[in-house]
């Protein structure tokens, strides 16, 4: 097979290639199609359908997180790879070719998989409190050999307010660490960088004009890298990037209409799932809603549909339509018009939030909280606070790290949607011929990966 690279650059667009003239330039060699996105238009369950050509009632990955209704339990960012319920890519073309190898490097669902080199972010959380960067890799040795030459894996600049070109530089190097002593057929890399200063200013040209220059030098400096190696280069995006200026509270609303119901712990309140008659998983612009007594589905419909931006509400027969009817799915699913999205908001006075409310803890939150990207503009002196807390760390002390507004309105940019402008959709760029059409489906990717190993 032909050894090829995958480069996933999270949010890149037609109109954002046209800023970069050296990417653009690259990318006029060969083709360019846009990808009409799939619903949810977001990380994991895009990720899925690239890898196994399916939808997410196939492969069932129908969100970045979902409730597990055996455990009463709302859970995002697992990491097993046998949550994905359909074939992956590596595993046909292991069929087809048993000297094809492949290395996952950052593709979500990386752990416990069968391909041959993988490399994903895994914290170390020891009892004191702390949360320390570390990875899982496949070989195991990896994993120290691969620290002990590109330096530790830059986790708090991959998420939170200091998210930087750090980690997506870490991930490009750790690729080049990967190809030179393994030399993988398929290689899969992800490089996020985009998809965080989109998510904090929108789509405002002036705030991200450096965050697009540092992008494009290190996708140019990979793709260079590969070329040179006789690797061909696909480059794609899961998803483009809106602006936003209303976040929707969809749980509030439940809650305030008696239908979600919240547990006090230390004079703070904590959703209670399994209390609840109804309750929503928020996830960017799409929530799944999780209804545990099937008689309120039409009250809750009709709630939800005449809520203040929420475009559309998928019941049992339109999520066929989008291809999101799966058991994991909500009884129904709210789509939030293109310049809104939801949180996961449930309290209604902000000193009974929850302790984790304003830290950066993506695995308690029952939902995505892109706010984890801002320090809280109340902080007058936020890096002597940081300091200050992280020195009471050091001392063996426990302590929160609450430095995360609790101010939804400072998110500028969101996605899941399938946007209304297609210049907003996400794009594939390959040097080969194998693009049918300008304009391709996501279920494509599969198919187009499967030809650039078949030439």
């Amino acid at each position: 097979m032909q050894k090829t690279v995958v480069l996933n650059v999270v949010g890149l667009t037609s109109s954002l290639l046209e800023q970069m003239p050296l990417l653009s330039r690259w990318a006029s060699r060969g083709q360019v199609a846009t990808i009409e996105p799939i619903l949810p238009a977001v990380t994991c369950s895009v990720q899925a359908t690239y890898l196994t050509g399916k939808l997410p009632n196939e492969h069932g990955i129908v969100g970045n997180g979902w409730y597990f209704r055996d455990e009463c339990e709302v859970k995002f960012w697992r990491q097993s790879n046998k949550l994905i319920q359909s074939p992956k890519i590596w595993e046909m073309a292991k069929s087809i070719d048993p000297t094809f190898t492949c290395a996952n490097l950052f593709w979500w669902y990386n752990m416990y998989s069968s391909v041959d080199y993988a490399i994903t972010p895994r914290p170390m959380y020891p009892a004191d409190g702390r949360k320390l960067p570390d990875i899982y890799t496949q070989p195991t040795e990896v994993r120290s050999q691969i620290q002990d030459e590109l330096g530790q894996f830059p986790l708090f600049n991959f998420w939170g307010p200091n998210t930087s070109i750090k980690s997506s530089q870490w991930i490009a190097d750790s690729a080049k660490w990967i190809e030179q002593r393994y030399s993988p057929t398929l290689t899969l890399v992800y490089l996020p960088h985009l998809d965080y200063c989109l998510q904090r200013y929108g789509t405002d040209l002036e705030q991200i004009q450096q965050d697009l220059a540092d992008i494009e030098s290190l996708c140019l400096d990979i793709i260079h890298f590969y070329e040179q190696r006789n690797t061909q280069v696909i480059v794609l995006s899961e998803y483009g990037i809106t602006s936003v200026s209303q976040p929707i509270h969809l749980n509030r609303l439940l809650r305030e209409n008696g239908l979600l119901k919240v547990r006090q712990e230390l004079g703070r309140e904590y959703l209670d799932a399994g209390a609840s008659i109804a309750f929503a998983v928020a996830d960017h612009q799409i929530a799944h809603i999780y209804i545990n007594d099937p008689d309120y589905i039409p009250k809750v419909y009709d709630l939800l549909l005449n809520a203040q931006g929420v475009a559309q509400v998928l019941d049992e027969s339109s999520k066929k339509t989008y291809g999101l009817d799966h058991p994991r799915s909500g009884e129904l699913v709210a789509i939030a018009q293109d310049d809104a999205w939801f949180t996961y908001y449930y309290w209604l006075d902000d000193t009974k939030a929850p302790d984790f409310a304003r830290t950066v803890d993506i695995h308690r939150k029952p939902g995505y909280d892109p706010v984890e990207l801002l320090l809280d503009p109340q902080i007058s002196f936020p890096k002597l606070k940081i300091g200050t807390i992280l020195a009471k760390k050091r001392l063996g002390f426990r302590t929160l790290m609450d430095v995360i507004p609790l101010d939804a309105s400072l998110v500028k940019g969101s996605h899941g949607c399938v946007s209304s402008f297609s210049e907003d959709w996400p794009i594939c760029i390959t040097q080969q011929e194998f693009l049918q059409s300008t304009a391709i489906k996501a279920t494509d990717i599969y198919s187009i990966i499967m030809q650039h190993l078949q030439m």
